[in-house]
């Protein structure tokens, strides 16, 4: 039976099935492949892998439908604090009243849930669970995937969605600029004493940002935080093992009291930090979204939200052009793809990669000049609310379902 959809969406995780929903919502119909069980993805408990959704990254849930569901989930970003090394020179980003807040924090298990959720009931998402690929094609009238069962998938355009290891992209030959850190962020959840007070903070230590960031309270009103800590590869392991009195002692000399004693910590975890990026983001029937296609620093916590302006435009390209009749795998609307999400993606990435360098410049003298800096855009009103709205992702060309 030629079960032939859209789009073949390989990689189900937070970008590819927002992809899907968001294209089912045109009437774009896919398959989504990915290896995961969606119930190790969905376990009960928080280990503190959170995201931050901005403002127009909202939009795109609201757009699609999946704001009832995640709304009760998340905690607003009231303002933004930056500081170095809880020195004096802090920036405090605070909206004006009447503009919203920064975006929200949800944990990623409520984000997984509630695009699983969306996904079963969607008529137009065919979502194969627990399927590895064992061969893709690519030809001049359509795409194609053969499953480690033996079923093949048919589709008019191919989308790489599997994150940085993408097989798909490698497979294609597309080449990127690709450079370590040599540090790995170590992610774990905090409870504490003090409200938060929904601010996020960023502390630029000479190793690496040491981010709180605030999460819904407990329902027995329990004050949470996730924390993404940077630290030096060859230290990692070391801190990974520490026990929780330990790893706490050590939390706590980074952050002071603002939060007054840290009660508990959650699971920890980590995983490495670099960045690469693309040559290209489309190739014959072949489109690539996400970390696939440019993997940054969680430094200003942009990485999900750059992937789903790339859904957004995405979508947005594809509709246009099947609303006047053309493929989805159309050479013309992969190339006003690529003109479109290129060139600012780009610019995202070289934006974190250079603030990752200029904070961990070591010494006093950097430490002070930073601070110097800091202060200048904390009295320059016109570049705080640049920065601001650089956070919230509402600059620059904007699809259409990222708009309020």
């Amino acid at each position: 039976m030629n079960n032939r959809q859209d789009l073949l969406i390989l990689g189900g995780g937070l970008v590819g099935m927002t992809l899907a929903l968001a294209a089912a919502r045109k009437g774009i119909s896919s398959h989504v492949v990915d290896r995961a069980d969606p119930a190790d993805l969905t376990a009960e408990g928080f280990d503190g892998r959170a995201s931050a959704i901005s403002t127009a990254s909202w939009n795109l849930f609201t757009n699609i439908g999946l704001a009832p569901r995640l709304e009760p989930h998340g905690s607003p970003i009231a303002s933004i604090a930056v500081t170095d090394q809880m020195k004096p020179g802090e920036i405090d980003f605070t909206p004006e009243d009447n503009e919203g807040t920064l975006g929200r924090m949800f944990a990623n298990r409520e984000l997984r849930l509630a695009l699983f959720e969306a996904a079963s009931e969607e008529p137009l998402i065919n979502w194969h669970a627990k399927a590895n690929v064992v061969s893709r094609q690519r030809g001049e009238h359509g795409v194609s995937a053969i499953l480690e069962s033996g079923e093949e998938l048919t589709a008019s355009l191919m989308i790489a969605a599997e994150g940085r290891g993408s097989p798909t992209r490698d497979e294609a030959g597309i080449t990127f600029a690709k450079w370590d850190y040599s540090h790995r962020a170590i992610i774990a959840g905090l409870t504490h004493e003090r409200s938060h007070e929904q601010v996020a903070w960023e502390i630029f230590y000479p190793a690496g940002p040491f981010a709180l960031l605030p999460m819904l309270d407990l329902p027995d009103g329990t004050h949470r935080s996730a924390l993404v800590w940077t630290v030096d590869e060859k230290d990692a392991a070391g801190t990974l093992k520490l026990s929780d009195r330990a790893f706490l002692a050590e939390v706590e000399k980074r952050m002071g009291t603002m939060f007054g004693e840290i009660t508990s910590v959650g699971p920890r975890s980590s995983y490495p930090l670099g960045f690469h990026h693309t040559a290209k983001i489309t190739d014959q029937r072949l489109a690539l979204i996400g970390d696939a296609a440019h993997g940054i620093h969680p430094i200003a916590g942009q990485g999900l939200n750059l992937g789903l302006r790339d859904v957004g435009a995405l979508v947005d390209v594809l509709a246009d052009g099947m609303r006047i009749g053309l493929d989805p795998g159309d050479a013309q609307l992969l190339a006003r793809y690529e003109r479109w999400r290129g060139l600012d993606s780009f610019m995202v990435a070289l934006a974190t990669d250079g603030l990752t360098r200029l904070f961990g410049i070591p010494g006093k003298t950097a430490s002070a000049v930073r601070r110097l800096g800091m202060a200048g855009v904390q009295r320059v009103p016109v570049l705080k609310d640049w920065f601001m709205d650089e956070a919230r992702g509402v600059s620059g060309d904007l699809p259409e379902l990222l708009k309020a």
